[in-house]
């Protein structure tokens, strides 16, 4: 696992974005791994901005999302289809029909998650998988308990999750309460994940998932054992890290030639 610590959020997006703008100018057919809440956000502006100067392109990416609301209608502003569509791809050239989500709607929701573990496969597997931190650790919506080698499933949110999500909605009655999410197996099979995670209440589950011990407890935690992980923090984010100086040095000696 390498952790860079940026001056601010806006430098840590660039940094994202700069992972992402990589996979896209080096493989033909890249496929990303998308997240929501405010965490990639600021990387997707970057992002947009860099397709509308003409210094990256989607055109033959696909996207993959890593989580979708269940019980929402499709067409409603805060299911995560729609959320990635508003902030990055409606904005990019990335072609509408390459944007996969599970099917939330279908009357059958575990062969429905069965069937995108299987879509995630045929589309060659995820190249960048960006992912967020919860403030009890949980990456995607695996949350506390969740299985280091879980597949795509339903979860079940806890109330301390529905209400860091309130906020997108008109209050935390409005949340859903269940979730399509990819396991945290099936996340660990992206070629590269990468965390970004900013702002002082992002400090602890932080720490916990990079310094702490490898646990189901803190679910974040599972990318300890990933072979190319890449945490991404602000100052105020890596303020309980204990080997932050070291995490400085390393990335400050990184070779040119060497990209994160």
């Amino acid at each position: 696992m390498e952790v860079v610590i940026t001056a601010d959020e806006p430098a840590a997006a660039t940094v994202v974005a700069g992972v992402v703008a990589r996979v896209l100018a080096t493989r033909a057919a890249p496929v990303l791994g998308l997240a929501t809440g405010s965490s990639p956000l600021g990387a997707y502006r970057v992002l947009v901005e860099q397709v509308r100067a003409g210094r990256a392109s989607f055109a033959g990416a696909s996207a993959v999302l890593l989580d979708e609301y269940v019980g929402l209608p499709p067409d409603h502003p805060e299911g995560y289809r729609a959320f990635v569509r508003r902030h990055l791809t409606d904005l990019v050239d990335l072609p509408a029909a390459r944007l996969y989500g599970p099917d939330v709607w279908s009357g059958d929701l575990p062969a429905a998650c069965a069937a995108y573990d299987r879509l995630l496969a045929e589309v060659g597997g995820v190249d960048v998988q960006l992912l967020g931190i919860g403030s009890d650790g949980h990456l995607g919506f695996n949350e506390p308990g969740s299985s280091l080698r879980s597949r795509t499933r339903v979860k079940t949110l806890t109330s301390r999750t529905r209400a860091d999500n309130a906020r997108f909605f008109a209050g935390p009655d409005e949340v859903p309460r269940h979730v399509v999410t990819q396991g945290l197996g099936t996340i660990g099979e992206a070629r590269h994940l990468v965390l970004v995670a900013c702002g002082a209440a992002k400090a602890e589950p932080v720490a916990a998932a990079v310094e702490g011990p490898l646990t189901a407890s803190c679910p974040a935690s599972v990318l300890q054992l990933h072979p190319h992980a890449t945490v991404v923090v602000d100052e105020a984010a890596a303020a309980r890290l204990r080997h932050a100086d070291y995490y400085r040095e390393a990335y400050a000696g990184k070779p040119d030639w060497q990209t994160l």
